[in-house]
C-alpha cells in the first residue's frame, strides 16, 4: 500500500450486529478480524449492543479498543428465542445501523459486512451504494437454503424465490463474497452465476491460545459429574434449528444398554427445551445436559470427552460450517460428525482422519458407530494427536488474518 493512499481509502468499516464484549460466535470472530486488521487499516467498526453471551451489558455508543473505533447502534434488546422479538430486534437495530453507515461512510471506504442476521447485508449495500463505498460480503450462513435445511420454508416458495431474487442484486454489487467453507463456495458459485463477483475462502480459526489438549484424568468438569470411568461423548455449543439433536438422543436410546458410554451435552438454544423433554421422556441416564459456559472455560470442557460431537441436520452441504469444530480439533478431541457428504465439516474431519462422519438422521449408525469407536478406544489418541496438527497447520487466527488482508 503506497504512503501516498489517504486515510479514507485505506478506511475499513466492519459491520456486525454482534460486536466486542460479545463473545458469542459471530461476534468473536468479527472481532478478532477487525482487531488483526487494525495495523493494516483505519478499522472501524458499527454493530449493537450485546444480545447472546452478554446480554444484560451496556457498552458505550462510542469507545476505541484495541485499535478499533466502535459505533453501537440502538436498537431493542429483546429475548431472540421469540420470533416476534427477534424480528423487532432486527428491524430496530437495522433501521439504526443504515442512519450512523449513511452519516459516517465516505467514498471510497471498503466495508467489510456479516450476512447475520440475514437483513444486515442489504442495509449496508444501500448505504454503501448510497455513499460510494465498496462493500464485501463475509458469509456465515447461506439464505435462504438454511430455511430449507431446517424446514422452514420450501424451494419452491415465495419466500425462496424473493429472497434468491434479492441476493442476486446483493452478489452483483457486492465488490467480493468470502466464505467459511469450500462447499459454501460451491454453493455461491452457483448462486452468482453470470455475475462475475471474486469469491475467496477464508475459514474460521481455532483459538490456539486458549485452547489446548489436557489430559483427560486432570479434567475437573469429569471429576465434578462423577464420569472419570466413562467413554463420554461432548456435545457442546448452540442448541439451533440446524443442530440435529435427535438422532444423536435417539442413538443414546439404543445404546442404554452400554454403562461405559456417556453424552454430555452442553449449551443452549431453541431445541434446548425439546433436549430436557425427550431425555426425561426416554428416561436416559446415560445423557447429561449442562448450561452453557463461558468462552474462557473452554480448555476444560472441551477436554471433558473423549469423543467430540458436532452436528447439521440434512441439506446443510453448501449452506453452514459450525465454527467450534476448529476448537475441537485446537483440543486435541477426534469428532464423530453428523454430516452429509462434501460438507465442509466432513471434509475437515476425513482429509486429516479426525475422526467420523455419519449422515444425520440415522440413529442406528450412529449408535453402531459409537460401538465401533469404543473397540477402538485404542486409536482415540493418535486421531486426537492428528486433530491438533490439522489446527496448529491451517486453522490459526494469523492464517486467516493473512488472508483477509490479502482480500481486502
Amino acid at each position: 500500500m503506497s504512503s501516498g493512499e489517504t486515510n479514507a481509502a485505506r478506511r475499513l468499516w466492519v459491520v456486525s450486529e454482534l460486536y466486542y464484549p460479545e463473545e458469542t460466535s459471530t461476534g468473536y470472530y468479527l472481532t478478532r478480524i477487525a482487531e488483526g486488521l487494525a495495523e493494516d487499516f483505519d478499522v472501524k467498526v458499527i454493530c449493537g449492543q450485546p444480545t447472546y453471551s452478554a446480554r444484560g451489558t451496556v457498552a458505550p455508543k462510542h469507545e476505541v479498543h484495541k485499535g478499533v473505533e466502535i459505533f453501537r447502534a440502538a436498537g431493542t434488546t429483546l429475548d431472540k428465542n421469540v420470533i416476534p422479538f427477534r424480528l423487532l430486534n432486527m428491524v430496530t437495530l437495522g433501521l439504526s445501523i443504515l442512519f450512523k453507515a449513511l452519516a459516517k461512510f465516505q467514498r471510497g471506504d471498503r466495508v467489510l459486512v456479516v450476512t447475520t442476521p440475514p437483513s444486515m447485508p442489504f442495509v449496508i449495500a444501500l448505504a454503501s451504494l448510497t455513499k460510494g463505498a465498496a462493500y464485501t460480503l463475509v458469509i456465515h450462513d447461506n439464505y435462504p437454503e438454511i430455511l430449507v435445511a431446517t424446514e422452514k420454508t420450501t424451494g419452491g416458495s415465495l419466500l425462496f424465490k424473493a429472497m434468491t431474487f434479492f441476493n442476486r442484486w446483493l452478489y452483483k454489487h457486492a465488490s467480493k463474497v468470502i466464505v467459511v467453507g469450500r462447499d459454501m463456495r460451491e454453493l455461491v458459485a452457483k448462486k452468482t452465476k453470470g455475475l462475475d463477483v471474486p469469491i475467496a475462502t477464508i475459514p474460521n480459526w481455532a483459538e490456539l491460545e486458549s485452547v489446548s489438549p489436557q489430559d483427560r484424568s486432570e479434567n475437573a468438569l469429569l471429576q465434578e459429574l462423577g464420569l472419570t470411568d466413562k467413554i463420554n461423548f461432548l456435545y457442546a455449543g448452540n442448541m439451533g434449528h440446524p443442530n440435529d439433536l435427535s438422532t444423536i438422543v435417539d442413538a443414546a436410546d439404543l445404546l442404554r444398554d452400554r454403562s461405559d458410554v456417556h453424552f454430555i451435552f452442553l449449551g443452549a438454544g431453541v431445541k434446548r427445551k425439546w433436549l430436557e423433554k425427550r431425555v426425561a421422556e426416554l428416561d436416559l441416564t446415560n445423557v447429561t445436559i449442562l448450561d452453557p459456559r463461558p468462552r474462557s472455560e473452554q480448555l476444560v470442557f472441551l477436554n471433558a470427552c473423549d469423543v467430540a460431537l458436532v452436528s447439521l441436520v440434512g441439506k446443510m452441504v453448501g449452506v453452514s460450517m459450525p465454527s467450534r469444530t476448529y476448537n475441537i480439533l485446537a483440543a486435541g478431541k477426534p469428532i464423530l460428525a453428523l454430516a452429509e457428504h462434501g460438507s465442509e465439516v466432513s471434509r475437515v474431519v476425513e482429509e486429516d482422519n479426525a475422526g467420523w462422519v455419519v449422515p444425520p438422521g440415522d440413529p442406528t449408525l450412529f449408535a453402531e458407530t459409537v460401538r465401533e469407536i469404543v473397540r477402538q478406544r485404542a486409536d482415540l489418541p493418535s486421531m486426537g494427536r492428528s486433530a491438533r496438527a490439522s489446527a496448529l497447520e491451517k486453522y490459526s487466527l494469523e492464517t486467516a488474518l493473512e488472508k483477509y488482508r490479502r482480500e481486502l
